[in-house]
């Protein structure tokens, strides 16, 4: 195998083979697909599969749809649809003209549900929940049901009276008539379409009966003449449903369903409905709140697209489970900041600093770089005068061993302005620091002394007289535990109580 080859992930392998002369898509476009359920707000743990589609769709020459897969009336929203659709152009992608929705085919899957009965391959079963599960079996015990050899005709018109609204939640369901002993349990005669009377965020009450994902899937990949259905790895044992209702209704393309692992980060919560709790009982201000792992929340927290594809794509596709370090989705972040973000000066918890000897009443401008690591980024203007704020933890007045910062008789450069010598202190009646007392080398403008002598410590700075007061937030990790989903008491019980801090009364340049 040469090395291009060997380079290419397992989905590429495949898909190379598919598409070479003989292969089952020879001749024909990569066509994939990103289906979220707008159920909810994309997550850190959707991109894997988004970047996949697009990217993978986008290195053949291909495309990629967006279909939203809303045939569970009961959870949808137009708001995360409209949500969705940010999130995906706000990373950088874009699906052209191709924006559907799983309802968009609820009459092609109808008719495929018909002529499924019509060809003996489906029924309609009257167990209840309660007796579908008693009847299921066991690994030894085949499923059974009193439904499965019901005549063509009479399926036909019990399906029939299930569209037209006769007949009660839950008191029928269409199923597939499969392997009622398959060692798979997904395909023991899997329901296919089951009755709910809620109102669809499109169709409102046009329909009461809605196909199950399993079976709407994989026609609506068919109908979008997909090449390729890139799902996570729970969907594997849910292949041979794929591929039996692909073989069954004479579909006008033949999807080929590939499937890869999820992408799971330490110290939070994956799950649409863990989530959508944490926002309902208010343990967050919202889907966007800072902490949490949605993409409007990474988003607000400072996250960029390029961090957060470069964190996904360098986690690699495979098809073993892993857990990331949610330390590595930072790093990737710090290194996009680092080179692209202009730097500015903040004091979280100030106190006030005076340098004596430097004339009262005058200003000076510095010229700070914007971005150390990139001098194309250039220099912006700082004010200097007599009345500074520093951080309250940049002077200690009996200072722990290595304490390169103020102290009594140290000295420190201001980052970009002048070396300073701390010459003390000023106390409140309570012995807290309200003011420490310094003078400044005039010869050292910029950092630099004029006879060479060395000082260790940096600290940054504010102006008093041109500082803009903000709050700051400084936000933790959202749980204590690396895996809340096994906590024994529940995920809830492990939220970390100083997830979120505010300060008041920072001082920004």
């Amino acid at each position: 195998m040469d090395r291009a080859v060997e380079s290419k992930n397992f989905i590429e392998q495949f898909i190379d083979e598919d598409i070479s002369e003989g292969g089952r898509f020879y001749g024909k476009t990569v066509h994939t697909r990103f289906p979220p359920e707008p159920n909810g707000y994309l997550h850190i743990g959707h991109t894997k599969a988004l970047i996949i589609d697009f990217c993978t769709a986008k290195k053949y020459g291909g495309l990629c749809n967006l279909r939203k897969d809303d045939t569970n009336p009961a959870k949808e929203d137009t708001e995360y649809v409209d949500a969705i659709k940010e999130d995906i152009r706000w990373l950088g992608f874009d699906w052209g003209d191709r924006f559907y929705y799983g309802s968009d085919y609820f009459g092609k899957t109808y008719e495929y549900a018909v002529k499924l009965i019509k060809k003996g391959l489906a029924y309609v079963c009257q167990l209840s929940p309660e007796e579908f599960k008693e009847y299921r079996g066991d690994l030894t015990t085949p499923a059974r049901s009193p439904y499965r050899d019901r005549p063509i005709e009479e399926n036909l018109e019990l399906f029939e009276r299930m569209k037209k609204g006769e007949c009660k939640e839950g008191a029928m369901t269409l199923r597939a008539k499969i392997d009622l002993a398959s060692g798979n349990f997904n395909m023991r005669d899997p329901v296919l379409y089951r009755i709910r009377y809620v109102d669809h965020h499109r169709t409102g009450k046009e329909w009461c009966i809605y196909p199950m994902y399993d079976f709407a899937h994989p026609i609506q990949d068919a109908l979008e003449g997909i090449t390729h259905s890139l799902c996570s790895l729970e969907y594997e044992d849910h292949r041979p449903l794929y591929d039996w209702v692909i073989d069954n209704i004479d579909p006008p393309s033949r999807p080929r369903q590939i499937e890869f692992s999820r992408l799971n980060i330490t110290y939070t919560v994956m799950s649409k409905r863990k989530l959508r709790q944490l926002v309902e009982e208010g343990y967050v201000s919202g889907w966007d709140d800072p902490r949490m792992p949605t993409l409007c929340g990474l988003r607000r927290r400072g996250y960029t697209p390029a961090s957060i594809i470069n964190f996904t794509c360098r986690n690699g596709v495979s098809k073993v489970p892993s857990i990331v370090d949610y330390n590595f989705l930072e790093h990737c972040l710090r290194e996009d900041l680092n080179k692209n973000a202009n730097r500015a000066m903040a004091v979280l918890r100030p106190v006030k600093l005076t340098v004596t000897n430097y004339p009262e009443g005058k200003t000076e401008m510095f010229e700070v770089e914007n971005n150390p690591e990139n001098p194309e980024a250039g220099f912006r203007k700082v004010s200097f005068s007599r009345n500074l704020w520093i951080e309250a933890d940049d002077f200690e007045e009996v200072p722990p061993k290595k304490y390169n910062r103020l102290y009594p008789g140290n000295e420190v450069r201001l980052k970009s302005a002048y070396i300073v010598r701390c010459t003390g202190c000023v106390k409140d009646e309570n012995g807290n620091v309200t003011e420490v007392l310094c003078e400044y080398d005039p010869l050292s403008a910029g950092g630099n002394t004029a006879d060479g002598r060395k000082v260790r410590g940096t600290i940054h700075w504010v102006d008093a007289n041109t500082a803009v007061e903000a709050e700051v937030r400084l936000y933790d990790n959202l749980f204590m535990d690396p895996d809340p989903d096994s906590a024994p008491e529940g995920f809830i019980s492990v939220l970390n109580p100083n997830s979120l801090t505010v300060l008041r009364g920072c001082k920004l340049e």
